[in-house]
């Protein structure tokens, strides 16, 4: 499942590398993923949006199983 969300996570970087930030997989449990922003995404007021709407969003698609992602 890791490697899975890796490979999602891969697809969304560069988007938030453009912008100065990035995200790192913290913890997978059952359905649940962790997840911290990084760079400029960590101070950014629009980071729960691209959390939810960004990176949670796409993550679901790609591994249905994933439930929710949430920031740590």
């Amino acid at each position: 499942m890791k490697e899975r969300i890796e490979k999602a996570l891969d697809k969304i970087r560069p988007s938030l590398m453009a912008d100065g930030g990035n995200v790192e997989l913290v913890e997978v449990e059952g359905d649940l993923v962790k997840v911290k922003l990084t760079g400029a995404c960590a101070g950014c007021p629009m980071s729960q949006i691209t959390l939810k709407m960004g990176i949670e969003r796409i993550l679901k698609k790609e591994i249905p199983e994933i439930k929710e992602v949430v920031a740590v």
